[in-house]
C-alpha cells in the first residue's frame, strides 16, 4: 500500500537502478503512511554502500546533477528537475543501528524496496505514528544535531502531532544547544513551522521551552500572540497564507533576530512595519488615526494588509477585506493620480524633492475622496505649486 502511494513509477529513475538492500527512510515514508505525500516528495535512501557513486550513475543514465553532500560519510544528492533525492551509505554495523541514530521514531521507519517491499521499524515508529506522537529515539541523537530540537516543534505544526513528556523534557533541557546550529538551517525550520497549519497550537510551547530565546527581544513587552484559525472565515486561503506566517514571525522573532538568522530584506521590512502598526492598534480598527497616519498605514502595509486585519474587531474585518480586494480603492491601494514625469513635463520644473511632496499630497487628496479625475488633479497640483513656490525654488 505504501509503495503504491509513493508511486515509484513517477520517480526519475527505476527501482532497479538502486542496489539490492536499499531502503527508503524519513519523511517520505512517514508522510506516505499518513497519506500526506506531495507531488514531488523529497526522497531519502539508505544504501548498503557506494551512495555517491550511485548518484553519479543516475546522472549518467538519466541526466540531472549529482552533489556530494558529505564525501567522508558517503552522502550524495541526485537533483532532477523538481526532485531532490538524497542517497547515503548505511551508518553502523547494520540498518537497525543506522535507523536508531535518527531523531524521532516516526522518522526511523524504513521501507525495503527490493526484491520484496517490507517495513522495518526498530523504535516503535508505527505505533507512535498511529497515536500522532513524537518520541525522541535517544537523548544523544538530539545533542548530536540540536536542530532536531526545533524540528520537533516544526513537525508538530505540520502534522498536528503531540510530543511525549520525556521528549519535551529533553527539548527544554538542551534548548541552549540550538544556538550552535547554522543560522540558515534554523531559518528554514522556522519558515516551515510558521507556515504549518497548526503553528498557533505549537507556538506557546515553543516560547515556553525558550527555543528561540537568542533571537527574541525580551527587553520590551512582546506583541500580542498570533490569532488561531478561529474567526477568519472572511479570509480566503491565499489571504491567510499571505498573513499568518508573517504575523507568526513578527511575534516569534525580533527585528535583530530576523537579521541574524538571515531572513530576506523584504521579510525584515514587512515584519518591522507590521510590528510598528501592531503597537499602534487602538482596538477600534484604527478609527482614531488622523488622515496622514491612516494614509501611512495603507502605504506601509498595502501589499500584506490582511496581516493587520487579523487583529481588528470582527465587525470590521469584512469591510476592510472587501476594500483591500478592490484594486481601485484609493485609500486601501493609495497612489498619486499623477506621476513624477508627468508633473515635471507639465509644469516645466526641474527634478527635486518637491516631486515626492506633491505626489504624497495628491495621493492623500485622492485617498480621501477629494479628487475625482485627472483635470482636478492637474488643477490641484497647479494650486499646490503656486503656494509652495519658495520650496520649489
Amino acid at each position: 500500500m505504501l509503495l503504491q502511494r509513493l508511486k515509484p513509477e513517477a520517480w526519475p529513475f527505476a527501482l532497479e537502478d538502486l542496489p539490492e538492500g536499499t531502503v527508503l527512510v524519513g519523511g517520505a515514508v512517514r508522510d506516505g503512511l499518513l497519506n500526506k505525500q506531495g507531488l514531488d516528495p523529497d526522497l531519502d535512501f539508505v544504501l548498503p554502500n557506494h551512495a555517491i557513486e550511485t548518484c553519479k550513475s543516475l546522472v549518467q543514465k538519466y541526466g540531472g546533477r549529482a552533489i556530494e553532500l558529505d564525501s567522508k560519510r558517503d552522502i550524495g544528492r541526485y537533483v532532477f528537475k523538481n526532485w531532490k533525492i538524497d542517497l547515503a551509505s548505511q551508518v553502523g554495523q547494520n540498518l537497525e543501528e543506522d535507523l536508531l541514530r535518527r531523531d524521532f521514531s516516526v522518522n526511523a521507519i524504513a521501507l525495503n524496496l527490493l526484491p520484496t517491499p517490507f517495513l522495518i521499524d526498530p523504535s516503535g515508529g508505527l505505533k507512535d505514528l498511529d497515536e500522532k506522537k513524537l518520541v525522541a529515539i535517544a537523548e544523544g541523537n538530539l545533542i548530536e544535531d540540536p536542530l532536531r530540537i526545533l524540528r520537533a516543534l516544526r513537525l508538530m505544526s505540520e502534522l498536528n502531532f503531540e510530543v511525549d513528556s520525556q521528549t519535551e523534557f529533553l527539548i527544554g533541557k538542551h534548548a541552549e544547544l540550538l544556538e550552535t546550529v547554522a543560522s540558515e538551517r534554523i531559518k528554514m525550520e522556522i519558515e516551515r513551522l510558521t507556515n504549518g497549519y497548526w503553528a498557533d497550537d505549537v507556538i506557546p510551547l515553543l516560547i515556553q521551552l525558550k527555543l528561540l530565546e537568542p533571537w527574541r527581544d525580551n527587553s520590551n513587552s512582546q506583541e500580542p500572540a498570533p490569532l488561531s484559525l478561529k474567526n477568519v472565515s472572511s479570509f480566503t486561503p491565499n489571504e491567510l497564507k499571505l498573513s499568518f506566517p508573517l504575523v507568526r514571525l513578527t511575534h516569534l522573532l525580533s527585528d535583530r533576530g530576523l537579521v541574524n538568522l538571515g531572513f530576506s530584506r523584504k521579510i525584515i521590512r514587512n515584519s518591522n512595519l507590521l510590528r510598528i502598526w501592531q503597537q499602534r492598534n487602538d482596538g477600534l480598527a484604527f478609527e482614531n488615526l488622523n488622515e496622514l497616519d491612516r494614509l501611512q498605514l495603507h502605504l506601509d502595509l498595502e501589499t500584506f494588509l490582511p496581516a493587520i486585519i487579523l487583529s481588528i474587531p470582527n465587525k470590521d474585518k469584512k469591510v476592510w477585506l472587501n476594500r483591500w480586494r478592490d484594486p481601485l480603492d484609493p485609500l486601501f491601494h493609495p497612489a498619486s493620480p499623477l506621476d513624477g514625469n508627468t508633473l515635471k513635463q507639465t509644469f516645466q520644473i526641474a527634478e527635486g524633492p518637491w516631486i515626492g511632496e506633491l505626489m504624497f499630497f495628491l495621493c492623500k487628496e485622492r485617498a480621501f475622496g477629494r479628487l475625482h479625475n485627472s483635470y482636478e488633479a492637474f488643477e490641484l497640483a497647479r494650486y499646490w505649486l503656486e503656494h509652495n513656490q519658495p520650496f520649489c525654488d
